[in-house]
């Protein structure tokens, strides 16, 4: 186990529908450290129009990606919180080995280190039934999912009658599509927490209890 004064960083990977959301908020509560989800951290700059979220938004409109420079400053001021100085969950960040490269220097250079690399790890078809069994009412904005909370008459409503009907980004090729380039970046970020000893694979097609348990063990075990 870290030292106890050492901030515990955990970086908490798994494609879009493997459930990293909900068990990064149920391992910060356990583990009193905060959940920092880089999706949420973009829209706070750029609401609040920092600096950094000013700089960002130039990208945005121009249709370009955000560079790495600028995410990882938005990430490490976040961490330079007073609410961070005994660690965080990292939930969305870092997507690629240079971003994680840029997060181990920058650490490095405070003394600290990523303590571990949480992988969650779900199927292809698991992942494609998640994600694409989202229905919305038209009428109400009532939602359902295929798995989960179906509607009781197929199509239809139970609040308001209303019918159904799937987002573009909800549809089966699409969820297909993100999933493909996920993976893409995904495998050789793996192979380079891998390389640091400091990676952990998680079956995340169990109960979410029991993933929750194997997550909490595999940070005790390794950091």
């Amino acid at each position: 186990m870290a030292n106890p004064k050492e901030p515990l960083y955990i970086v908490l990977l798994g494609a879009p529908g493997a459930g990293k959301g909900t068990q990064a908020r149920r391992l910060a509560e356990v583990l009193q450290i905060v959940h920092i989800a880089s999706g949420d951290l973009f829209r706070e700059n750029l609401n609040h129009q920092t600096a950094l979220g000013l700089l960002a938004k130039e990208y945005i409109d121009q249709g370009k990606l955000v560079p790495d420079e600028i995410t990882i400053r938005m990430v490490m001021e976040r961490l330079a919180c007073p609410d961070c100085a005994s660690g965080a969950i990292l939930d969305g960040f870092p997507r690629t080995v240079a971003q994680a490269q840029a997060l181990d220097e920058e650490l490095a250079a405070r003394g600290q280190r990523v303590s571990a690399a949480l992988y969650l790890r779900v199927s292809e078809g698991v992942l494609i039934a998640r994600l694409s069994g989202r229905w919305i009412c038209r009428s109400c904005q009532a939602t359902y999912h295929t798995l989960f909370n179906p509607p009781r008459q197929p199509g239809i409503c139970d609040v308001c009658g209303g019918e159904l009907y799937q987002r573009s980004d909800d549809a089966a090729e699409t969820v297909q599509n993100r999933l493909k380039v996920y993976f893409e970046q995904t495998l050789p970020l793996m192979d380079y927490y891998r390389a640091r000893g400091v990676l952990v694979e998680i079956n995340g097609e169990q109960e979410v209890e029991r993933v929750a348990d194997e997550l909490l063990a595999a940070v005790h075990q390794i950091a």
